[in-house]
């Protein structure tokens, strides 16, 4: 079997690459090794956090704006809600890492935010109890993504399209550059493509272990709480999205969205670790005992845990993405290292993938992505 383009991993980059370059005319060819949406990636619990001032880098900003746009416009065609609007609140030491890289972002692109003291952000949103010495930013560009129904959306937009075939619980045992062309072999059988684009999450540093890329896993830990006496107080409009840097990590949560529960985890904290196949999907006790001194302090009304979730954060050293043509094989396009931050992102990336694979550069900004960083030259 033939086609034009061959995407490795159809989760959240992988879906949204498959769609935008079937929107351009081309044949694609997908292939999972798991269910087309699963529980075993970086794709799953709910809902993902999508935030405009980027404390991470400015450079981030336009490309989470693009986002938004894209993602709106998936929802129009196919008729899905996926995106809910909700203010995120960044919280911590005036010149720790999120306070300050939101104020940053926030100026350097003329994007409106509230800073609000220990105080105010008590009286607005009674949930949290905030040290007197934190303070908080405000951003209303913000709001949360139903990840697997953003998935679905994909898919359900690239098969629309007539031009794509997605195939799942199809292991990829390799891939070999042909000519100009590609060779890709499955559990199944082999296939050839003109372009290749490897989207495989945690597994991406093996599929591209030809160029070394300096991966980790980890496993991130997803929670849900009961909102204890006080519900109300949990609720959207009482109680935004959050990100609190406290001196013990950082921690982010969302507010209830099915019943008296809200969401709560760790961001980073764990163990890297060198292969997914290390990581233990099973909720333990131990995953509550470490959030629970954080909720003690600033969420002191939550409940008994009601439910969680493992999934994959697959980092880089310096946590930003790569995004990137292959440094051997130009016919080659990949994406991976999204480090626990890259979802809300999907569609944009997937559109910058179309735009590498059909015209080998893209409007976007993706200078802060490229493989030269790691000493992997084109």
């Amino acid at each position: 079997m033939t086609a034009d383009a061959i995407v490795l991993g159809l989760g959240g980059m992988g879906s949204a690459a498959a769609y935008h370059i079937a929107r351009r005319g081309l044949s694609v060819l997908g292939f999972d090794q798991y269910p087309l949406v699963h529980d075993r990636g970086s794709s799953h619990g709910q809902t993902r956090i999508i935030r405009t001032a980027y404390y991470e880098h400015p450079l981030y900003v336009p490309l989470v704006r693009r986002a938004f746009t894209l993602w709106r416009e998936l929802e129009a065609s196919t008729g899905v809600k996926l995106l809910t609007d909700c203010p995120c609140l960044n919280i911590g030491l005036p010149d720790g890492e999120v306070v300050s890289g939101v104020r940053r972002a926030a100026m350097e692109h003329a994007l409106p935010v509230e800073v609000l003291s220990a105080g105010e952000i008590e009286r607005r949103f009674p949930a949290f109890g905030i040290p007197q010495e934190f303070v908080g930013v405000l951003e209303q560009d913000a709001g949360y993504l139903a990840v697997e129904e953003c998935v679905r959306a994909h898919h359900r937009a690239a098969l629309d399209t007539g031009r794509v075939e997605l195939r799942a619980d199809e292991a990829v045992l390799g891939w070999k550059a042909i000519g100009n062309g590609v060779e890709v072999t499955t559990a199944r059988g082999t296939y050839s493509a003109a372009k290749l684009i490897v989207t495989a999450g945690a597994w991406a540093g093996r599929t591209l272990s030809d160029i070394g890329l300096p991966l980790t896993v980890m496993r991130q830990v997803m929670l849900w709480f009961d909102t204890g006496p006080n519900p109300e107080l949990f609720q959207r409009g009482r109680f935004p999205i959050f990100l609190i840097d406290t001196p013990e990590g950082a921690y982010y949560g969302l507010p209830s969205i099915h019943g008296p529960t809200f969401k709560c985890a760790r961001h980073y904290g764990a163990p890297e670790l060198v292969s997914p196949e290390e990581i233990d999907w099973a909720i333990q006790m131990a995953d509550e005992t470490k959030v629970r001194p954080f909720l003690r302090r600033h969420l002191p009304s939550a409940g008994h845990r009601s439910g969680g979730q493992v999934c994959l954060y697959t980092l880089t050293p310096d946590r930003h993405f790569v995004i990137d043509t292959h440094p051997e094989f130009p016919q080659v396009v990949l994406a991976a290292g999204f480090s626990g931050h890259g979802f809300k992102f999907a569609p944009a990336v997937g559109e910058i993938l179309a735009d590498l694979a059909t015209a080998g550069r893209t409007v976007h900004d993706i200078g802060l992505f490229r493989l030269s960083r790691f000493g992997i030259e084109q």
